[in-house]
């Protein structure tokens, strides 16, 4: 796999200000809340996904032989996003620090994961992407980080191929919000619609549709996100937009 080490520092900034770090974020403060003042089994499911979430992000920063400033900047910033109070902080440090431990089970916390958010494929792509910037926060990513990540998209049905098209998706919208150059530019509107050059017009149209129906702020709010969320998927459609009119602009498509 090709790897851009010169992108992964602002990929990962990105992330935590763009769509999916920050939505995910949100997610998860929600669930958080909804945890605090639940009851039974669904409390528990909350605390499940949260402590999940943590665990895994550990047992990443641990892969690379040892846990580096920049995992736990990650991590603080995450827990940042969700507000956390000091006592959910330490349940959150806690769960980091279980998935650093050598006999830290990967597979059976994903299968559990995976049961707990059966039917939610939106969120189970959140939480590879967490995972992934995770992995990217030193700038390099190890063979043993992409050996975990690839173990993840496996356990909740992802193939390598749409791991690697995240990866490539992710440096295409960075490097398309600050073009070097109309080349470049161009070339990331493609990746970050899922395309090639080689697309027809009508490839081109088709994956604009789906990509604005799948992250239309009205339909992911009726899929169960929270409604404060709204505003961060009109930018992540803005960015669609920009993507699909500079396509066309470069195609001279009307």
């Amino acid at each position: 796999m090709q790897i851009w080490g010169k992108f992964f520092g602002g990929v990962i900034g990105f992330m935590f200000g763009r769509f999916f770090g920050a939505l995910l974020g949100i997610w998860l403060g929600h669930q958080f809340d909804k945890r605090m003042s639940g009851a039974g089994d669904a409390a528990a499911r909350q605390m499940q996904f949260f402590n999940t979430t943590f665990a895994v992000m550990g047992h990443i920063a641990k892969a690379s032989g040892r846990v580096t400033e920049n995992d736990i900047r990650i991590a603080s910033m995450l827990m940042d996003t969700l507000r956390l109070d000091s006592d959910a902080r330490r349940e959150a440090q806690q769960a980091f620090r279980d998935g650093k431990a050598t006999d830290f089970d990967l597979e059976q916390h994903l299968r559990r994961f995976r049961a707990l958010t059966l039917g939610r494929r939106e969120v189970q792509q959140m939480f590879l992407e967490i995972q992934i910037q995770t992995a990217l926060s030193d700038g390099e990513l190890h063979p043993k980080e992409l050996d975990i990540l690839h173990t993840i998209a496996r356990e909740l049905g992802f193939s390598q191929q749409q791991l690697e098209a995240l990866l490539k998706r992710w440096q295409a919208e960075f490097r398309f919000q600050q073009p070097s150059n109309n080349a470049t530019s161009e070339h990331d509107a493609y990746h970050l619609l899922g395309l090639t050059p080689a697309a027809s017009d009508q490839d081109v149209k088709r994956a604009y549709r789906k990509l604005m129906n799948e992250y239309h702020p009205d339909k992911l709010v009726a899929k169960g996100l929270p409604e404060e969320m709204m505003e961060i998927a009109k930018r992540k459609a803005q960015d669609i937009q920009a993507a699909y009119e500079r396509v066309k602009l470069a195609r001279g498509m009307r």
